[in-house]
Order: structure tokens, then C-alpha cells, then sequence
């Protein structure tokens, strides 16, 4: 099978886990409108999917998880008017917003522009040490249009964040780890698959109601008060209280059980 009869998102299964593959490494998975409409549809049907627990989004090729969007695809012109309108009818990264599932972002080589507020969106940033984030909209006499400008000072500080939107710099994987707009770095690449899969893996192990529970209170919180955060937390926690799972974990606890 040649590359171009290939679909430009793909995905799989197994273990728990499922698997959105960017898949146009010749353009280093750049973004277009496959991949606005291919990811989301992807997200949704792992998160109503009861056998998968944990979800992983990646880019295949050497050169990189994604390099932004596609300056080279053809679209026709329209005005400020139909662009916005076009914008905020379908905001596809946002389709991450509504995954009740944790998603891992696997980053390797350039993450740039969209790609990069793709990872942003994520729940864990794991990267190799090759990877390279920016945010470059500024020197195009843009700004980011996919949740950089709302992600990034929220997840970094408001002060790095502007110095990253500003200047455009690029940033390695050290001083991302170090920053925090990665979570977790691989040293080598070749053994960034092997990570992340075991990272998926074991979370997919955990009790699956407690682990969506625990990203909705989290993510709900920064929206909130503390008061209300608090309120939530207990909401959940009550839920939580009789699950089937929470019961088995707590027998195996008490029995030096797995």
C-alpha cells in the first residue's frame, strides 16, 4: 500500500489503549483538513469505546509529531467575517475538551504552531529529547487560533508564556520539561514508543471510573472558585464511594492483592 492510499489519521486498539496516529510524514503530519476532521471523529469513538481506558495521540515519521497547519493546502479565500464564523463553528482541537478519558500526547521532533496547541490540549505531554516546541504564529502577523493563548499561560505562568508567544522562540525538550509544557521526557528516541506505551498501559490498569473522574475535577477547578472546586471533588468522590471497582481495589489492597 502506498502512502498516499493511506488515511492521514489512523488509529488502533489493543491493551486498553487506543491509538490516533497523525499520518502524513512527508509534511511532517502538518495539519489539514483530514486531520481537523479525522481526530475528533477518532477521540469521540475511543471515548463511548468501554475497552479503551486510555488514549494516545502521535505523528508518524522521523521528522516530527506535527509541524502546524498546512500553508501549502489549497482553500479558497474568504473574509474576516466567514472566517470567523468558519472558526467558531468548528473548533477541532477543543473536540479534546469533551474526552472524559486521559489522553498522552507522544511528541517527538519539531511540535510547532497547531501541533504544539494540539499537545497543549492533552492531559500528559511525554516527549524525546530531539523535540522542539513553538508557537511562531507572531512572525506570520498572526496569533495562535487553536487555544495557544489560553493553554499555554494557564499550563506555564503567565510570564513564559508571553515570552514563548511573543518572540516565537523554540524551545527544547530539557528546558519544555523544565517550564512544564511537557510532563514527562524520554532520553532517547527510539525508546519514546516503548515509554509511552508502557505509561498508556498503566493507566489503562487503574480503575477506570476514578481516573475520568479525577481529570474532570481537576480540569473543572481551574474554571472554578475553591469553594466550588471543593464541592465537585466531593461530588465525585462520593460517586466513587461504592463503585464495583472501588471495592475490588480496596479488597486487594487489604489482601496484598494486585
Amino acid at each position: 500500500m502506498t502512502q498516499e492510499t493511506e488515511p492521514e489519521v489512523k488509529v488502533h486498539s489493543a491493551a486498553g489503549v487506543g491509538w490516533i496516529v497523525l499520518n502524513r510524514p512527508a509534511s511532517i503530519n502538518a495539519i489539514n483538513d483530514a486531520i481537523r476532521a479525522g481526530v475528533p471523529a477518532a477521540l469521540d469513538a475511543f471515548d463511548r469505546d468501554d475497552e479503551v481506558r486510555v488514549i494516545v495521540l502521535t505523528g508518524n515519521g522521523p521528522r516530527g509529531f506535527c509541524a502546524g497547519a498546512d500553508i501549502k493546502e489549497s482553500k479558497p479565500i474568504e473574509g474576516p467575517v466567514a472566517a470567523r464564523h468558519r472558526l467558531m463553528k468548528a473548533p477541532w482541537i477543543e473536540s479534546l475538551d469533551r474526552v472524559s478519558k486521559p489522553v498522552i500526547a507522544s511528541i517527538h521532533g519539531y511540535c510547532f504552531g497547531g501541533g504544539l496547541e494540539l499537545a497543549l490540549a492533552c492531559d500528559i505531554r511525554i516527549a524525546s529529547a530531539d523535540a522542539l516546541f513553538s508557537l511562531p504564529e507572531t512572525g506570520l502577523g498572526l496569533i495562535p487560533g487553536g487555544g495557544g493563548t489560553q493553554r499555554l499561560p494557564r499550563l506555564i505562568g503567565l510570564a513564559k508564556a508571553l515570552d514563548l508567544l511573543i518572540t516565537g522562540d523554540r524551545v527544547d525538550a530539557a528546558e519544555a520539561l523544565r517550564c512544564g509544557l511537557i510532563t514527562r521526557l524520554v532520553a532517547e528516541r527510539e525508546a519514546l514508543a516503548t515509554e509511552t506505551e508502557a505509561l498508556a498501559m498503566r493507566i489503562a490498569t487503574r480503575p477506570a471510573v476514578a481516573t475520568r473522574y479525577v481529570k474532570e475535577a481537576a480540569r473543572a477547578g481551574l474554571d472554578l472558585d475553591l469553594t466550588s472546586g471543593f464541592r465537585v471533588e466531593r461530588d465525585l468522590f462520593s460517586l466513587l464511594l461504592s463503585t464495583e471497582e472501588r471495592l475490588a481495589a480496596a479488597a486487594a489492597f487489604k489482601n496484598k492483592l494486585k
